[in-house]
């Protein structure tokens, strides 16, 4: 079965409002379908959306801003970090780096990434309390996705 993402896995990995992309919906930037009242999105339906240069432009500043935040924010209860993985990978690589983070976030606790793919390198931004992150990116390590 196709691996689909929800709105909010599209949030979370775009740093996007749900909202905005509802806009985007509206405007035919995104394209998905609805399945039992719910938004699903394709690998195919992403990649595309990913592509858009309007949605490009956007997302870069998004990773930045996610970078801009950690760095801004100086008043932390516990130990926080934030990583930038460069991932060479192909466009079903890419697809399976996204499902892995996509997974691994919601299920962490506080962490937050971003995802980017330029058709051979991924972009993973990843942010939150030290031991989740860390977690997360060991585990991603240990695991051997297929090109």
């Amino acid at each position: 079965m196709e691996k689909t993402y929800s709105l909010n896995d599209l949030a979370e990995m775009t740093g996007f409002t749900t909202r905005t992309l509802r806009n985007y919906l509206k405007d035919g930037l995104l394209k998905g379908e609805k399945q039992n009242g719910a938004w699903q999105f394709t690998e195919e339906d992403v990649d595309r959306f990913f592509r858009e240069p309007f949605v490009k432009e956007g997302l870069r500043i998004k990773h930045s801003s996610l970078v801009f935040d950690f760095m801004a924010e100086r008043k932390r209860k516990e130990a926080r970090t934030c990583v930038i993985l460069d991932l060479p990978a192909s466009m079903g690589k890419a697809n399976a780096i996204s499902a892995f983070f996509c997974e691994k976030v919601d299920a962490a606790e506080d962490a937050r990434f971003t995802f980017d793919f330029d058709g051979k390198l991924c972009r993973v931004i990843l942010a939150g309390i030290a031991e989740s992150v860390a977690e997360i990116v060991k585990s991603y390590y240990a695991l051997e996705l297929p090109d």
